[in-house]
């Protein structure tokens, strides 16, 4: 197909990977009347339970991207580790892939990743430094101490991470890692942490979220809050790196940029996820366009929708924890409790198994202040026994 061939409703849009990612854009392609086929080595993934059909193989498998291939038109992810020779395989056969295999590439290696950012793209990353061998360990600046070593591939929701203080931590930490390349950044004082959800399509159009600010708990995004508490300066230099870095990589597609907002106010990239982001889950109910319906515009080559925000929105994830009481017997959250909370919209997963850490579903609280938004917010945390937000 051609770079700018519009896909009309009614075409079949590819999507490797099951996730609940890959589910609300299924579901927002439906919406669109466009048809999902699902590439995905689980049985039952909550994306395939809401597309026209799932392919079960797995995400390198020549023969089922074979496959693929000949039920879609255009094919995207909905997660960062999907094999970027995969996504060539399917380049390479005449298709539209968003994102693009090389900006893949780029964001599957953190070492890779900073370069592009900092160097090539010219954005401010944290201090850092690659880690591949035991000599580059003995190497190390002392300045970039205390730091968070991470493997350079694969991490996600705080996995692949130790917290380091000495060059001793450091060499164990590489070697529990299994000595794999990793990159060592210096452990800043924050004061938030933000990510701004970005759009751009085969035009070159590009469109950015309001930027959203994050609240961890080990290491998995816990709540966001949207817009971000932060000032318009701030907000429009965060969009504007975010656009920035998708430019440079000549993306086309949904990207995150995740960012550190110091005590200065200084930005600095943390990391990029090229796909939809948990961050970005309350543009479904907060703005014009989702995110998902962003990412059915670039692969449709369609113009992108207007991002602007009509409510205010706190987001609560909803981990399988909420499962279990504190003796760890199974019980029900109670999703009538929640649902009756004016502007409360409650999205579950379809996971069949509720496990502790795992992401099962989010609520977004909405309303026309963000105190009304945040207070809406609380009375769902103390329903479902989380945290209240601050």
């Amino acid at each position: 197909m051609t770079v700018n061939e519009v896909l009309m409703p009614g075409e079949t849009l590819g999507l490797m990977g099951g996730g609940q990612l890959g589910r609300m854009f299924a579901q927002a392609a439906a919406t669109m009347g466009y048809h999902v086929v699902v590439l995905e080595p689980g049985k039952a993934s909550p994306a395939g339970e809401v597309s026209r059909e799932q392919i079960e193989t797995k995400y390198d498998d020549e023969s089922g991207l074979a496959s693929l291939c000949g039920k879609v038109k255009a094919v995207t992810t909905e997660f960062e580790n999907v094999p970027a020779p995969s996504l060539e395989f399917i380049e390479k056969a005449g298709l539209r892939v968003c994102p693009p295999s090389a900006a893949v590439a780029v964001t599957q290696d953190r070492i890779a990743e900073k370069h592009f950012v900092s160097k090539v793209a010219g954005v401010p990353v944290a201090p850092h430094a690659a880690v591949r061998c035991e000599a580059d360990i003995d190497a190390l600046d002392a300045t970039l101490l205390p730091g968070i070593l991470k493997t350079a591939r694969l991490g996600y929701d705080g996995k692949g991470q130790a917290r380091v203080s000495t060059i001793e931590d450091v060499r164990k930490a590489f070697r529990n890692f299994g000595s794999v390349d990793c990159v060592l950044e210096k452990r800043l004082a924050l004061k938030l942490e933000v990510s701004v959800i970005v759009a751009r399509n085969s035009h070159g159009e590009t469109a950015t979220f309001p930027v959203s600010e994050n609240v961890h708990r080990n290491g998995i995004l816990a709540v966001s809050i949207l817009p971000a508490r932060i000032s318009e300066d701030t907000a429009m230099r965060a969009r504007g790196y975010a656009a920035q870095i998708a430019r440079a990589l000549n993306y086309v597609g949904v990207l995150c940029v995740e960012l550190f907002i110091l005590e200065d106010d200084t930005i600095l990239v943390n990391e990029l996820a090229p796909r939809p982001h948990n961050s970005g889950h309350a543009t479904i109910d907060a703005c014009v366009t989702s995110q998902y319906e962003q990412q059915v515009r670039t692969m449709a080559g369609l113009a992108l929708g207007s991002t602007e925000q009509h409510s205010y929105a706190v987001m609560l994830n909803i981990l399988g924890d909420e499962w279990f009481d504190e003796q760890g017997v199974k019980r029900e959250p109670d999703w009538a409790g929640v649902t009756a909370i004016s502007g409360a919209k409650l999205h579950i997963y379809g996971k069949a198994d509720a496990r502790r850490a795992r992401k099962m579903g989010h609520v977004t609280c909405i309303g026309q202040s963000a105190e009304e938004a945040m207070a809406r917010a609380r009375e769902a945390a103390r329903i479902l026994h989380l945290p209240e937000p601050d």
